[in-house]
């Protein structure tokens, strides 16, 4: 009777990928947390207790109490959102946090992630300029910014008082939000013109 060889060498290279395969580390990705309402801030003291990376977007506001004093909160840029960078496997752990709803999907249901610079050009946005929310638009002049922290971001121009802010949006939680520019810093997307300023 003939007996059969095996190759070590072939067996010995098999098992290592397999080994490779499984314990391969999972990409973390940002991804938006849908909240209960006016529960973002909540939402982070637990994410941060969890040791889970989050970003809360948050703007200052000045408002005035019913005595007259007035005072100035920060609060969330998106009502209702956050974002986690995490594993999409750590993402039980994120939907375990009280308040949280649910990861936001894409197109069958699965969580969707978001580029990191999005994330980034949130962040630098919110250090270097004046950022409020403001309502979704679909319709108007669009152009794009083409200097300071926010330069490639293309959005709406909007009149605000005697200047000009540029709505932009992020697309994956259908959330907007303005920021003030100069004209001088904007370039027109669409045929036509640039709103003209009131200055002389």
């Amino acid at each position: 009777m003939r007996e059969i060889e095996f190759s070590p060498v072939a067996i010995g290279n098999h098992r290592p990928m397999l080994g490779l395969l499984s314990d391969a580390p999972q990409p973390t990705r940002w991804f938006a947390l849908y909240t209960a309402s006016r529960h973002e801030k909540r939402v982070a003291q637990h994410l941060r207790q969890r040791e889970i990376e989050f970003y809360l977007p948050l703007y200052k506001a000045n408002r005035k109490w019913a005595d007259g004093s007035r005072v100035t909160l920060n609060l969330p840029l998106f009502p209702g959102y956050l974002f986690i960078h995490i594993c999409r496997s750590e993402r039980s752990r994120a939907l375990g946090v009280p308040g949280v709803l649910t990861v936001v999907g894409g197109t069958g249901g699965e969580p969707a992630w978001l580029p990191d610079a999005t994330i980034n050009a949130l962040r630098s946005g919110l250090e270097s300029c004046l950022v409020q929310p403001h309502p979704l638009l679909t319709a108007g002049q669009r152009a794009r910014i083409c200097s300071g922290a926010l330069a490639g971001f293309e959005g709406i121009v909007v009149r605000h008082k005697n200047g000009f802010r540029v709505v932009l949006t992020v697309e994956h939680i259908m959330q907007s939000y303005a920021v003030e520019v100069a004209l001088e810093d904007l370039e027109p997307i669409t045929s036509g013109v640039l709103p003209r300023s009131n200055s002389h």
